[in-house]
Formats: C-alpha cells, structure tokens, sequence
C-alpha cells in the first residue's frame, strides 16, 4: 500500500486537471502546444496540494521510529528526538519509503519553477504575436521577453556582484540556490496574501448569497446587461476589423507577394465574412509595383494579431450571452415554483440539450421542487457557516503561527494531538482539508479576477491562449509559497517551530531559509498578519465600491447606478424570453399542422394533379364550347384557392408581440 496511494493520487489530479482543462480551453482549435504546457502547469501545482498531506504523515512516523529507536545517550546533536511512545510506532497505510519524496519534489518544484519563469511567458508572446511563419512568432516572443528576461538577469548580475565585493559573505552554490528560491516564494507569497485575503470572505459569503433567490436573480439582471454592452463592443469591433480585412484583401491581388499572409487572415474570419469578402475578390487584376498603397507585413502581422483577438472575443461574448440567458430563464422559473402548489417543477423552456435517462429518473420534477425550492437554500446556508468558520480559524492562525509556547494556531494544535497517538488518517485528512480550503480560496480568486480583455478565464471551452498560459503562471508562483505558509501553519516546519526535528521533504529541498534572516524572521512570519486587513476590507467591499467610483460599474446593492443596470436587464431577458417562446410556438404549430394534415395534403396535391391532366384532355376535345370553357375556369379557380389554404402554414402570432413601445419594434417584425 505504500506506493499505492502515491499511484492512485498522481493518476487522479492529472485527471482532475485535464477536466478542468477541457472546461475552460478548447482541445480542438487552440494549439498542442498551449494545452500541454498549461495542463501540465495545472497537473503540478494540483499534485503539490495532494501529495503534501502523504509527506507530512511520513515525516511523524519517520520522527516516531527515530525517537523510538535512539536514547539520549546516543543522540550526537543532530536532532532533538521526540519523547518515546510507549506503544509501538505504527507504519501509516501511505507511507512512502526513504528516498523517493525529496526525489519526487525536487522534480516537480524545478520544474514548475522552469515553466513559470521561462517556458510559459515565451508561449503567451508567442500564442498572442500575429505572426504568419513559426521564425516570426518566435522572434516576436523574444523581443517582447527580452525586459522581462532582462530584468532579472541585472538584480541577479547585481546580487553576485555585491557577494563578490563584500568579504562577510562566502556564499556557496547551495546558499545561492536557496536565496533563488527565497525571493520566489516571497514574490509568491506577497500575492498569496492579496488573493487569500479576498477568497476567505469572498467564498463564505457568495454562498450565502447563493441561498437568496431574489439576489441571485437580480445580479443575473445586473451581468446581463453589462454583457450585452460588452457583446455590443465586441461585434462594432469585430465589424471594424472586418472592413479593414476587406480593404486590404481587395488591395493584395492573387499575384501579389504578400497574398499568402492575406490569405492566414481570411481563414481566421468567420465564416460568414469569408463568404462575403470571396464573392467581392476580382482575382483577374494584376497589382502594380508602381503604387505605393499596398500595406506592409508589419501592417499584416498587427492586423492577424486584432483578428484573432476580435473573433475570439466575439465568439466568447456570444456563448457567455445564452449561458447568461439560460441561468435567467432558470432562476425565474425557480421563483415561480416556490408558490406551486402541486410542488413539481415546471420549465418554461425544455433543455436544448439531451438530458441523460439516468439522471432524468431519478431527478423528477418533484425531486426537483423538493431541492432548488426548499433544500436548496439552506444547504448553501450551512455550507456558508462551515465556510465561514473555517475562514475565521485561518485568519487566527495565520496571526498567530510564529507561537510555540503556548501554540496558538489551531492548526499546529489539531496535528501535535494527532500526533500524540499517531493517528495517521486523521492527520492525512486534518493536512488535506486544511490546505484544501487555503486552496480554494486562492485558485478560486485567480478563476474569478478579470484584468480588463487581457487576462479573463472564461469556461465553456472560451478561454483564450493568452489566460490559459497566464494562469498556469500565476498557480505555479502561486503553489509553493502556499504549501510553506501551510507548513508554518501546523508548525511542520522548522523554520516557525524553531525546533531540531527532522523536517519534510518538501521543506528539505528548500534548503534553510537561516541564509536570509531578514525574510525567515521577518517578511515570512509578519507579512501573513495583514490577510486581517484584506479580510476587512473584503467585507466592507471596498475594492468593489473605489472600482465603481473609478467607472468600472459593480454590483452594489445601494448604487442608483447599479438599479439603473438591473432594469436594463430585466428588460433585455424579458425581451429575449418572449422572443424564444415565439419561436417555440411557432414550431409546436408547424409540428401540429404537419401531424394533422401532412398526408390529408399529399392526396389533395395528388387528386390535383390527376384532375389537371383529365382537364387538359377534356379542354382539347372541347375547345369550341364557351361555356364549358368558363365552367372549367371558375372551377379550377376555386381548387386553387382551396389547395393554397390547405398548403399554407400559421402564422407566428401572440398578443404579446403587439406592443406600442417604438424600442421593441424589431423584436415584433
């Protein structure tokens, strides 16, 4: 069993972060490379958090078994042994044998560390660069890295230089390998803290709000009409790109050097605008050296760049606007049912998509009333408590951590009782629940912060290039800083305890953080206090509201313009709502009519037909008698006008579409 948990856990994060992956990026139109350096981004920093409860467990039992083993006589200094257990040291059910964990770390910390500094910036200037050939982008993804890259290479310069000249220092190459590691995990931990901060009020009370019906829905209003304002931007700006693309596809001729670089454009257009722009190409006119009007290929590099992005945006804007409308249509039917009386759930509008057979027997419409009506709400009420409470318990530990005696952090005292009476599955669970939720709450804000059109992770497969790569970034800047504030937290790490023990793995390859006193002492144990103030802050809203003095309109409850957004979208979905039950009426009807008189309509045409061809005889054998000539022609007038009747399909009609309101005009024809 040992190695077995270890197997089983690394097979199941890959799998959790390919799934995730596949929620936000797109396997089928966003390049290889980005989907792999991004999972394997994600798939690293995920097996950090999972794997680290497995290490500590085996770092107490190997403390038990050294404390066992070895007397007072025999210790040599190196380690201050624990007091002897009466009872017997047992083997925890994970644990991994001497030698693989500092291995296994070693690995996965370097090359996160390799992917976040070097690999992954390279891929975002490469995935945003709108170059037409693999030696462009790359050169592009250079030059756009080069201050980036350059920067740390002058502190690094620097830094040497002054260990050089000062005679107090005799770095070696370890020391030197622990101050790298240092000053990332405190460029880590300075934006751990912002994002901590926010996540451990943010989590607990979108929870609370989740069990309101009526916020719920009001905020649904407030996105959506912010989003039809930015779907609104992004189709002007797509249109705008399109007339540029235009002009300079009818500019380039078939023959002219640069029409292959017009021709990548034309590919990454929609559809629609291709078949517009092929049918205005006159591929018979030469082009003239002589004029000086053709564009440059710098001109076509920053024009793919504005193509791919304006599409991507375009068609993102679009997905998220019926994803908006389904959450709409969904929270209005939930508050309607509250009052139904017959306690069944009942949709306004049936699923587009195929509901499985499976969940669709079990989950009947009275299972659904019972829980989105009444078990629902109070769910998220308790979840939000529990939330809530842990968030109180990692604020107090976090103020307190650097304690010893007495210990103070709640989460060092959970693991020393633990760890009295070996109790290794507690200990496991107790270490994964609790970096779990410090988890949560940091990934949680990265998954929701937005910086402006540039960083926006957006699921349903719209995530572009650009913030996939950026997020895989930020977790692997994000992670290990995270395990040591965890670390801190349970007093597992030497460095707070101020103890001799044997230390994890994790920590091990960290090397002492004794090189710089200033960080271990100082930033490390006093920076994770202000988390109190950003907790504050937090509650009151205070990012949100210096956001909506700023412009950036925000949900806000007592903002005249925040009322003015939610009737806007009220408006927008009732108008989208009439407008789909329209249309769902208008087929129900064409599929009625057609069950009921589909084939009454293929004899009548049959029997016209027939009845013709008895007519045309008929009139070549009496071509001489006016009357019957006229008989024939009021009669054959009238089955005309019968055949039309029995052809012709209803019309869309409902009382709602006649409205005196000039605004919805279109929406009526």
């Amino acid at each position: 069993m040992s190695g077995a948990a270890l197997g089983l856990e690394i097979v199941f994060v890959f799998f959790l972060a390919l799934f995730l992956l596949h929620r936000y990026g797109d396997f089928k139109k966003q390049h290889r490379l980005v989907i792999i350096a991004t999972l394997l981004a994600w798939y690293l920093c995920f097996l950090i958090v999972f794997i680290l409860p497995l290490d500590v467990s085996t770092t107490i039992y190997n403390r038990c078994k050294l404390a066992v083993n070895s007397s007072p006589a025999e210790s040599n200094g190196s380690y201050v042994t624990l007091a002897p257990s009466k009872q017997k040291c047992f083997k925890p059910w994970s644990y991994i044998p001497n030698g693989i964990m500092p291995i296994f770390w070693r690995v996965v910390y370097w090359t996160s560390q390799f992917l976040t500094w070097i690999l992954l910036p390279f891929m975002q200037s490469y995935a945003r660069s709108g170059g037409f050939s693999i030696t462009g982008k790359i050169k592009t993804a250079l030059i756009e890295n080069a201050i980036y890259y350059g920067t740390y290479l002058l502190i690094f310069g620097a830094f040497l230089i002054y260990v050089a000249v000062n005679p107090n220092f005799n770095l070696q190459w370890n020391q030197l390998q622990t101050i790298g590691i240092a000053a990332a995990n405190t460029w880590g931990l300075f934006l751990l803290v912002l994002l901590l901060g926010y996540g451990l009020v943010e989590i607990p009370r979108s929870h609370w709000n989740g069990a309101k019906r009526g916020y719920l829905l009001m905020k649904t209003y407030f996105k959506a009409a912010k989003l039809m304002t930015e779907k609104a931007d992004a189709e002007e700006n797509l249109e705008d790109i399109m007339e540029e693309v235009r002009k300079v596809s009818e500019s380039i001729k078939y023959n002219h050097p640069l029409r292959k670089c017009v021709d990548t454009i034309l590919k990454k257009c929609p559809t629609e605008y291709q078949e517009r722009m092929g049918r205005n190409m006159d591929d018979y006119e030469d082009f003239d050296e002589r004029q000086n009007s053709y564009p440059s290929e710098k001109s076509l590099v920053k024009l793919h760049k504005q193509v791919i992005y304006s599409v991507q945006r375009h068609r993102r804007t679009q997905v998220q606007w019926q994803i908006l409308l389904e959450q709409a249509f969904y929270l209005e039917d939930v508050a309607k049912n509250e009052t139904s009386a017959t306690r069944q759930f009942v949709h306004t509008f049936h699923s587009q998509e195929p509901e499985n057979k499976i969940i669709q027997y079990f989950y009947t419409p009275t299972v659904e009333w019972y829980w989105e009506c009444l078990l629902r709400p109070w769910f998220y009420r308790v979840l939000a408590v529990v939330l809530a409470t842990f968030s109180v318990i990692v604020v107090w530990s976090e103020c307190t951590f650097f304690s010893t005696k007495p210990v103070l952090s709640l989460f060092a005292v959970f693991i020393q009782l633990a760890e009295k009476t070996y109790n290794y599955i507690y200990i496991e669970m107790a270490c994964f629940l609790t970096i779990f939720f410090l988890s949560i709450c940091v990934y949680s804000t990265v998954f929701r912060i937005r910086v402006f059109n540039y960083y926006y992770l957006a699921s349903h497969h719209q995530t572009d290039a650009y913030s996939l790569l950026f997020s895989g970034m930020l977790f692997c800047r994000l992670t290990p800083p995270l395990c040591l504030n965890f670390l801190g937290l349970t007093h597992m790490d030497a460095t707070i305890s101020h103890k001799n023990t044997q230390p994890t793995a994790y920590t091990s390859i960290m090397g002492s953080m004794r090189v710089l006193s200033f960080i271990a002492d100082g930033f490390y144990i006093y920076y994770p206090m202000l988390v109190v103030i950003l907790c504050i802050a937090t509650y009151f809203s205070l990012g949100t509201r210096c956001l909506n003095l700023l412009g950036f309109q925000q949900f806000m409850g007592d903002s005249e313009m925040t009322s003015d957004l939610i009737d806007e979208g009220k408006e927008l979905i009732r108008r989208e709502k009439r407008k789909r039950q329209r249309q769902e009426e208008g087929e129900n009807r064409r599929r009625e009519w057609k069950e009921r008189y589909g084939n009454r309509d293929d004899s009548t045409r049959n029997r016209a037909v027939h009845t013709d061809q008895k007519e045309s005889s008929f009139t070549e054998t009496n071509a001489n008698r006016p009357l019957s000539k006229y008989t024939r022609s009021n009669g054959r007038t009238e089955r005309d006008r019968i055949e039309l009747l029995q052809d012709a399909e209803p019309l869309d009609f409902n009382a709602d579409s006649v409205n005196d309101d000039p605004l919805e005009s279109d929406s009526g024809r």
